[in-house]
């Protein structure tokens, strides 16, 4: 069935969720992250992630900031820089400026010219969401920027996938999911997404109920999936 629609994960798939570790130690007063930004920053996304799991497990939910502010007070402190008042403002206020791939703003052009449907689907909350697309500059580029805050549970409950035939009107084969996280492609190929995973860092694959359709190293070759 032809593909209509793709829908990307937000952080860690558009948007590089290292970019405020980085860009921290390489701006004023950065010395004390010069060489433990990258462990700061891959504590942070860990921390993050496992969150928002337990708090869909056990339904107790609160929005992707608050997520988002805990896993990075846990990464300070195991990186030995908790109590830095400064660097923690000065890391959460870059988060809501992440960088996108450079691949991301072509990639999403080609979409909109072959006639694709093309959408955010995140665990992010709709301000923090908003903030990092307008960063980027593909608000133009997207048809919507899909939250689960509308659901008020994070993925990977099927609800949250649930989203996309709501909002475009297309069955599930319709749908190509593209996602950095494997977890992420995983549930959504269960729920019946053509899906793509975008293993970046070269990570073995999840050993879960479903494999992703496609393993990719970027976001590059993702028109031609969608138009193939």
């Amino acid at each position: 069935m032809k593909i209509t629609t793709c829908v990307f994960d937000a952080y860690g798939t558009l948007f590089d969720v290292a970019a405020a570790a980085r860009q921290a130690a390489a701006g004023p007063g950065g010395d004390k992250l010069a060489e433990t930004w990258p462990k700061l920053a891959e504590y942070w996304r860990l921390k993050q992630l496992q969150y928002s799991w337990m708090r869909a497990l056990t339904g107790n939910h609160t929005d992707f900031w608050q997520v988002t502010q805990d896993g990075l007070d846990w990464a300070l402190e195991a990186c030995g820089l908790q109590g830095d008042t400064d660097l923690r403002e000065r890391l959460l206020a870059l988060y809501w400026q992440l960088q996108a791939y450079p691949e991301v703003p072509k990639m999403l052009a080609d979409l909109k010219a072959a006639g694709l449907n093309t959408a955010i689907l995140s665990n992010g909350s709709p301000d923090m969401l908003q903030g990092a697309v307008d960063s980027a500059g593909i608000g133009d580029l997207l048809d919507d920027v899909l939250s689960v805050e509308s659901v008020g549970i994070f993925k990977p409950a099927p609800a949250v996938y649930e989203l996309v035939g709501q909002r475009f009107g297309c069955s599930n084969e319709q749908a190509l999911f593209v996602s950095s996280n494997g977890w992420d492609a995983a549930a959504a190929g269960g729920y019946g997404f053509v899906t793509a995973w975008v293993n970046r860092a070269g990570d073995p694959m999840d050993r879960l109920h479903s494999t992703p359709d496609h393993v990719l190293t970027d976001l590059t070759q993702i028109p031609d999936l969608a138009r193939s």
